[in-house]
């Protein structure tokens, strides 16, 4: 989320402005550094909520203050159906490999363990599955004989913040078609 506000701060998004900051965990540590750059924040806790019902809170939250595009960034829930129809093509996810590898929790451990040559992270449009919509951006990063899970991740999470930030500008900008599960910019 930070490197997000910072660039936007920066023009790397054009013409956009971060209208929302939402989480489901009250003490998440983006909301405070939201609210210190004076982004809006709403907090729904999911629990004692059926995943529906909390998305609907969310959904209205989002519309109420009129975003575009929702960014998925640390958000670890998964989004219902429901959620995913209301926001068709307009909810993007980040995720530390090259998908379709390494899907879901410990992505990079799981590279390490497979003993891939390459890794990096995708940002994605969100469907119903798992870490599999159609492909926005990715971006390669070489695994090193002396990488740990800590190494391999700030090297992934420096590609994350540059392929995010050029995710988002696209999706904004318009530019582009799906053709299957592929991106065409245009």
């Amino acid at each position: 989320m930070l490197a997000l506000a910072e660039a936007v701060s920066d023009g790397r998004i054009p013409e956009a402005e971060i209208a929302l900051v939402v989480s489901n965990i009250e003490t998440a540590a983006g909301l405070e550094r939201a609210r210190e750059l004076g982004i809006p924040t709403f907090v729904h806790s999911h629990k004692g909520h059926a995943r529906e019902e909390h998305d609907r809170a969310m959904a209205t939250e989002l519309h109420r203050t009129g975003v575009d595009l929702v960014c998925l960034a640390g958000y670890m829930r998964l989004l219902s159906p429901w959620f995913i129809r209301e926001f068709e093509h307009r909810i993007l996810n980040i995720h530390p490999s090259l998908l379709p590898a390494f899907p879901g929790l410990d992505a990079q451990q799981q590279a390490l363990d497979y003993g891939v040559k390459f890794t990096g992270c995708t940002v994605h449009l969100v469907d119903e599955e798992l870490d599999h919509g159609p492909i926005v951006k990715q971006s390669v990063v070489p695994v090193l004989p002396e990488d740990t899970v800590e190494i391999l991740s700030a090297r992934i999470l420096d590609e994350e913040h540059k392929a995010y930030a050029e995710a988002v500008a696209l999706t904004l900008s318009g530019k582009f078609h799906i053709k299957g599960r592929r991106i065409i910019a245009a």
